[in-house]
């Protein structure tokens, strides 16, 4: 075998957290302590050698290293303190910058010397908007208690669309557009990767779209919402308190979400008024209001989890991790300051942290292919392909 060490990956590995990897001398202890780990297919006994090697085109589509929950009991178990759960964790924010398009963007979120390049996009892009829109001054108190932030861009007597809803889903739009580019070139390249390692390239038949949802994606989604896989950690436990109500919150707003865009942009064209804030005895703001607190006490819980093993000297103090966390945290506090601002009626300070909001928010979606976000989706996907690869698509059933 003729190997040919991308050197660049190794050092990408560090800086993601993976700078124990060399400390490993092939035990196997991670091996024993891992569910996931079979005796023809050791993992993340077989990874963490191709790390050490810098075979990094083996390792971004390898479905195992998306599947690996980083519970930390192989890293408590290592003898050597290799940490192959961290190295695990760079592998994928390896991935996740290599599977990312456009490349630039994806560069810029691997390095915590970009954070003022990261911010000042969305918050440079938004001040131009809020500019042209002619927005760009406070309302009366009166008419902040009135309208809350749905002039935030200004307003225009053109029934067909609100002028706020208007810049609103031009700059939303055009970051989950790229973030829905991003993941779908990632996730086709992903599955090539994937099905390659079959060694099956024709094979008689293949499922349909359909078919596939409902055998393979359906069940993996069903089984990440129940956090199944979780319950299976000894070492971080306690995460799942943290991921479940995060998961449900986020399902929670994306509901909000859909709503907001239906009254806005449909109803809204009948029903002016729709266009106003939504009414707090409303289900669908209470709905909001508790997913936000949802997200806040979720992502709390995993700050001082992270927090914690860091303390410890069991995790390593890397930006991969935190920067989701920072984005989300975010998200919760500004959408709830801006919220209870209104509610008081202090205009200028709400305008500014709904400003502070709209940055977090289009952070949130643009860069969500490139962070830690992205194993949500990957994730999913590679455990649809752990079932495809077992099922009677791939193995001949007469052949036990």
């Amino acid at each position: 075998m003729n190997v040919q060490p991308d050197l660049e990956f190794i050092k990408a590995m560090k800086a993601a957290g993976g700078d124990t990897l060399k400390q490993c001398y092939q035990c196997a202890t991670c091996s024993v302590a891992c569910p996931l780990s079979s005796d023809t297919k050791p993992f993340p006994r077989k990874e963490m050698i191709l790390a050490q090697w810098g075979l990094k085109d083996k390792l971004i589509t390898d479905p195992n290293v998306f599947l690996c929950h980083q519970c930390g009991d192989c890293t408590e178990l290592c003898p050597r303190g290799a940490r192959p759960g961290d190295v695990l964790g760079a592998i994928r924010a390896y991935a996740y910058r290599a599977l990312g398009w456009p490349k630039g963007l994806a560069d810029l979120c691997s390095s915590k010397d970009n954070l003022p390049v990261l911010i000042g996009i969305p918050a440079v892009a938004i001040f131009i908007m809020w500019l042209i829109s002619g927005g760009m001054h406070f309302p009366t108190g009166e008419q902040f208690a009135k309208v809350g932030y749905t002039q935030f861009f200004g307003h225009w007597d053109f029934y067909l669309l609100a002028k706020n809803v208007l810049f609103i889903d031009i700059i939303m739009l055009t970051a989950v557009g790229i973030a829905l580019t991003s993941l779908y070139k990632g996730i086709s390249t992903l599955w090539q990767g994937m099905t390659a390692s079959l060694g099956q390239n024709d094979v008689l038949y293949r499922p349909s779209v359909p078919q596939f949802v409902k055998l393979f994606l359906w069940p993996a989604i069903i089984e990440i919402l129940e956090h199944k896989r979780f319950r299976e950690c000894t070492v971080n436990a306690d995460r799942v308190k943290g991921h479940r109500p995060l998961v449900f919150a986020f399902i929670g707003l994306f509901i909000v979400t859909c709503y907001s865009l239906f009254t806005q942009d449909v109803i809204g064209i009948w029903i002016p008024s729709m266009h106003g804030p939504i009414s707090m005895w409303n289900p669908v703001k209470l709905l909001a209001n508790v997913s936000a607190v949802a997200m806040i006490v979720g992502i709390g819980i995993l700050w001082m989890n992270r927090s914690r093993m860091q303390a410890a000297g069991k995790a390593t103090d890397t930006f991969y991790d935190w920067f989701l966390i920072w984005i989300i945290m975010g998200v919760g506090v500004t959408g709830l300051g801006a919220e209870v601002l209104r509610l008081v009626g202090i205009v200028s300070l709400g305008y500014i942290v709904y400003y502070l909001h709209l940055i977090s928010v289009v952070m949130l979606f643009l860069y969500m292919p490139y962070t830690k976000f992205a194993h949500l989706v990957y994730r999913t996907f590679a455990m649809a392909f752990e079932r495809y690869r077992e099922s009677s698509y791939v193995k001949n059933p007469l052949n036990g």
